[in-house]
């Protein structure tokens, strides 16, 4: 059958390895603006990657979480699930296009050996498309997508469905420690901002299908679509394939002519340390410290990932590991991060220990962060930590898959598009200074938020 031809053919791609993208000296991505036409005014990343018979797709929006109004919040994941549960009929170019309820749209992905699938996140919803580049093949999965994005159907009953579903799968995550301690955390951290929100039971009952088609019709415009692609196709036919996913998407007049979308507050910062202790029946204590971030563009990025590894981020190599478990046994994984968005993200130093341990563990890992801001790293960290994370980077790019979702990022954030190329010369370019300053301009350890949840 045809099905199963294309289904090998697509295995023997993924088995015999994907990318063909190897660390060689320089990636290059291509960058155009959609001309008039279908698709006008969005955005395109390119790379070519002609050695397997493959092209990766992801096509982004402004409509995740953060627009999420408070009373419906969770409205982007509801959203972005059921424009998977099937298309409405509609006119194409061979005439009437039959609706498809979700198990004959999931039977006509299987026939293609495509996949489709979206995706949402705090700052954007994103769809994604893996096919052969069979031209008839690849025309007809773009055809596909393209009633997927700009005609779901929204079936009421299947909504019914899925909101029970998501209810009771939110009502089991709330029996767990780590899931209460994290959104405690993130309200904490954010407050009133949309990235301290969560979904509830109650947001979810009030959203309806209305509310979903009005967040769709806002969001899903061409002129506002990122399209990042990766495969064996080149330019042309990247702007082609660009043209036929958007094609059946509400366009602008004129690529200066995109509407906008209502602005989104900053992140306020903390004016003091707030310490939050949640009583909690679990083995382990969950204890979370942290602050708001920075944004994805801010210029101390690189300062701040080679600083943070050596802090917390590298594992076993950090410091946190070296205090608060390997010398004191306090804890079996202890870590910090920051996770940077469109507006400020957040720092957090988290750990789980014996309820008994909490406060001791908290105590050391403060005195860590408090060294660590006011010395900053080593000479020799900072030597091992950019040989560990220059010598890791092939492993970031060493497939399709890794690769868009590095060019979506620069996509996302509107990042230089000699990103990937000049990676390791910016990481090798930090100093112990430059993570000293970085640090002292974005944490106030006097200020940060401490979540522990567990006993009494």
């Amino acid at each position: 059958m045809m099905q199963n031809k294309f289904a090998a053919l697509l295995l023997a791609a993924l088995v015999g390895g994907l990318a063909a993208v190897s660390a060689q000296a320089a990636i290059p991505i291509q960058h155009w603006t959609q001309p008039e036409g279908p698709g006008q005014g969005a955005e395109v990343w390119l790379v070519e990657s002609p050695a397997v018979p493959m092209v990766d797709v992801r096509l982004e929006f402004d409509g995740g979480g953060r627009r999420d109004p408070v009373d419906r919040a969770g409205l982007a994941e509801a959203g972005t699930l059921m424009m998977g549960k099937g298309v409405r009929e509609s006119s194409g170019k061979g005439g009437r296009e039959p609706a498809l309820d979700e198990n004959a749209l999931g039977e006509a992905w299987a026939d293609l050996g495509a996949m489709f699938g979206g995706d949402d996140t705090t700052d954007r919803v994103s769809f994604s498309l893996r096919s052969l580049t069979d031209p008839d093949l690849l025309q007809r999965a773009a055809a596909l997508a393209a009633r997927v994005l700009a005609e779901p159907a929204w079936p009421e009953a299947v909504w019914t469905r899925e909101r029970e579903r998501m209810q009771a799968a939110l009502r089991e995550s709330l029996t767990r420690p780590a899931t209460v301690a994290s959104r405690a955390y993130q309200r904490a951290v954010f407050g009133a901002h949309p990235y301290g929100q969560a979904m509830t039971d109650e947001t979810l009952a009030r959203i309806a299908v209305a509310d979903m088609q009005a967040w769709h019709a806002r969001t899903f415009l061409a002129c506002r679509a990122k399209v990042s692609i990766v495969g064996a196709v080149n330019r042309a036919q990247a702007q082609e394939l660009t043209a036929q996913l958007l094609a059946r998407l509400p366009r602008s007049r004129d690529a200066k002519d995109c509407p906008s979308l209502p602005p989104v507050p900053e992140v306020a910062s903390l004016d003091k340390a707030a310490d939050i202790r949640i009583p909690f029946d679990a083995a382990q204590a969950q204890v979370f410290i942290g602050q708001p971030g920075f944004k994805r563009d801010d210029p101390d990025y690189f300062a701040l990932t080679v600083g943070n590894y050596i802090l917390g981020g590298g594992g076993f190599v950090s410091r946190l590991t070296e205090e608060v478990r390997e010398k004191r046994g306090l804890s079996y994984s202890v870590y910090s991060y920051f996770n940077p968005g469109a507006h400020a993200g957040s720092f957090t130093i988290g750990l789980q220990t014996r309820p008994d341990q909490a406060d001791a563990a908290l105590k050391v890992a403060r005195e860590v962060l408090a060294r660590f801001l006011a010395q900053g790293p080593t000479e020799v960290e900072l030597k091992a930590a950019k040989a560990n994370l220059i010598g890791g980077f092939a492993l970031r790019i060493d497939s399709n898959r890794k690769l868009i979702d590095n060019l979506a990022n620069i996509a996302a954030h509107d990042l230089p598009l000699d990103y990937l190329d000049s990676w390791t010369e910016q990481v090798n370019k930090v100093t112990v200074a430059d993570i000293r300053n970085a640090f002292a301009r974005k944490l106030r350890a006097d200020r940060m938020v401490t979540v522990v949840l567990g006993g009494k």
